[in-house]
């Protein structure tokens, strides 16, 4: 289940759409205490969960989605894998092949895709030109099987591709490893086909949690906060004429929006905001970014 799972289940206990039927922790446990917390079952494998369930959340350490995934499909689950989609880019052709051929649906876990940020920027960005992307977080060994770019840049690498809206043209990146042995700092610049820019900073060794994006295009620049859900927005009026515009954004809870969301594309047969192939997009990127990291360290 891991560390995510637990707010997973506390969600689908809530949701009017949802019933929670179970969870399986390699951690009986801990298991058990999410089960009693939220009222539901313990399975005593995957495979006993995907018998139960006709949805279900992959929340496990990125190297095992894969794998966890395959049991599920075996069993006719609609999947919402948490991101990235998985570690290589056979494996994503693996789940999105299977998904395919046994018409399941798979939501990937993009959660700030959900932020009511993102649906302001999704009605106000038109022509972006420049992007940058700074995510900033505290040491965590949590999530330290991959590098930063696959555990926290992929986020950002999501919400480029789909504003951006344009094949990637070129990627050039840096990085470096402090505390895990993978890159723990990293920068990467990725030029689109059509012009748009977006420089994207990310590091899980700061002494605080920054989650901001700009955008600049023809006319109009926003900053925009997704931690805090808030931001402005400056347009051109006139000649020496700058409107400076609070971003009204009604705040709430991503997951829930996100859980809620996939919820519905089940029931209703619908295809994910966030499909396997935009989660295959962004792996591909973020995994060409930490081969550059890895060569340059070579």
């Amino acid at each position: 289940m891991g560390y995510l799972g637990q707010h997973h289940a506390r969600i689908y206990s809530e949701l009017e759409h949802t019933q929670l039927v179970g969870i399986y922790d390699a951690d009986p446990a801990r298991a058990a205490e999410i089960a009693a917390k939220y009222s539901c079952r313990v399975f005593n494998s995957v495979e006993e969960l995907g018998e139960n369930a006709e949805a279900a959340s992959v929340a496990v350490p990125t190297d095992r989605h894969a794998e966890v995934a395959k049991v599920l499909f075996e069993k006719n689950c609609h999947l919402l894998i948490e991101k990235p989609l998985c570690t290589t880019e056979d494996e994503a052709a693996l789940i999105i092949d299977t998904a395919v051929a046994k018409n399941l649906i798979v939501q990937v876990g993009h959660i700030e895709h959900f932020n009511p940020v993102m649906e302001f920027m999704e009605t106000h960005v038109k022509e972006p030109k420049f992007i940058t992307a700074d995510r900033l977080a505290p040491f965590n060994p949590r999530g330290t099987e991959v590098g930063v770019v696959l555990d926290l840049m992929i986020h950002d690498i999501g919400i480029v591709l789909k504003l951006a809206n344009a094949p990637v043209k070129k990627i050039e990146a840096v990085g470096v490893n402090v505390l895990s042995r993978s890159e723990d700092i990293g920068n990467a610049r990725i030029t689109f086909e059509n012009g748009c820019v977006a420089n994207l900073n990310v590091s899980r060794v700061s002494q605080k949690k920054l989650r901001e994006i700009r955008i600049f295009q023809p006319a109009a620049y926003m900053s925009l906060d997704f931690m805090n859900q808030a931001g402005h927005l400056m347009r051109v009026r006139g000649p020496m004429d700058i409107e400076r515009i609070e971003v009204p954004i009604e705040k709430q809870e991503p997951l829930k929006l996100e859980l809620g969301s996939f919820a519905n594309c089940v029931i209703n047969k619908l295809n994910p905001k966030v499909d396997a192939m935009l989660g295959r997009r962004a792996l591909e990127v973020a995994l060409e970014i930490t081969r550059q990291i890895h060569a340059a360290r070579a």
